[in-house]
């Protein structure tokens, strides 16, 4: 008597592990909505909680959760598995889409604020230049650090994550993302040419 064909993977079935993220999201990128309501369960919260930490806003926060899933259903393919996990490519996409929001609300207070403030006493421009030529220098050094690194920061430092936080979403122990972060922050104060 021949074995019955295996099924398809149940997720929560007894011995049966859940599919990958990144397995998911490549079944997305070949138009599987079923992976796709798996991604948007999975997803859903922790990319409302970024962006609800970044806009501080619950409704905007709702919106930029949806276009952030709107857009991982249609970009799926453009995630590289070799360039990091699948959670940490969502929550960067998300995390981008927030502070967009942030610049954009800011950029209009600012322009309003311009229109009725008296000419300013400093040179906007050479303070502006600055600000870009810092922000330079940060992105150069931080693309000197390892992948590791780099991600455990990100999600610390722009993604307002916690040491336990980064280390449940990386998937690694809380001591080994402490140590990433030191190491990477050692690493970002010699690059930038900060003295302790």
């Amino acid at each position: 008597m021949s074995e019955p064909a295996e099924g398809p993977r149940l997720a929560g079935a007894v011995g049966v592990e859940p599919p990958d993220l990144a397995e998911l999201l490549g079944r997305v990128a070949r138009g599987d909505q079923e992976a796709f309501g798996e991604v948007y369960e999975r997803l859903a919260g922790p990319v409302y909680g970024l962006a609800l930490r970044v806009v501080r806003d619950p409704a905007q926060a709702e919106e930029i959760a949806q276009d952030v899933l709107v857009e991982l259903w249609r970009k799926a393919s453009h995630y590289r598995p070799e360039r990091g996990s699948a959670m940490s490519w969502a929550l960067t996409v998300a995390h981008r889409r927030a502070v967009d929001r942030v610049r954009s609300s800011q950029a209009d207070r600012d322009r309003e604020e311009r229109a009725a403030a008296p000419a300013p006493e400093y040179d906007e421009v050479a303070e502006e230049v600055g600000v870009r030529l810092e922000h330079q220098q940060v992105r150069r050094c931080m693309g000197g650090l390892t992948e590791t690194q780099r991600e455990s920061i990100t999600l610390a430092y722009y993604g307002g994550y916690t040491y336990r936080e980064v280390s449940e979403l990386l998937g690694v122990g809380l001591a080994a993302v402490k140590t990433r972060m030191r190491d990477g922050l050692i690493r970002l104060r010699d690059c930038l040419g900060v003295q302790p």
